[in-house]
């Protein structure tokens, strides 16, 4: 694990605090870690509905089977 010391701003401190009291956390590192965690989830990129079944049909597809690089570039015409 990681340690930071760092400042804040005032207005931040207090969001942090209530943030600590509404999750019931007993330390603001935890309701560091809370907001930390849900933005984390807004990162990651939102797939299309269209893409994710397209991607299902990919997987569900049969691959060729090849045993070494020289055997699939054969079978690519490569």
């Amino acid at each position: 694990m990681v340690k930071a010391i760092f400042e804040i701003p005032e207005k931040e401190n207090r969001i942090l605090t209530i943030v600590k009291g509404q999750h019931g956390f007993s330390t603001k590192e935890q309701a560091c870690v809370f907001i930390i965690g849900e933005h984390e989830q807004s990162l990651e990129p939102q797939l299309r509905p269209e893409f994710i079944k397209k991607m299902e049909k990919i997987e569900k597809e049969k691959g060729i089977p090849f045993k070494n690089i020289k055997e699939l570039r054969k079978l690519t015409g490569e």
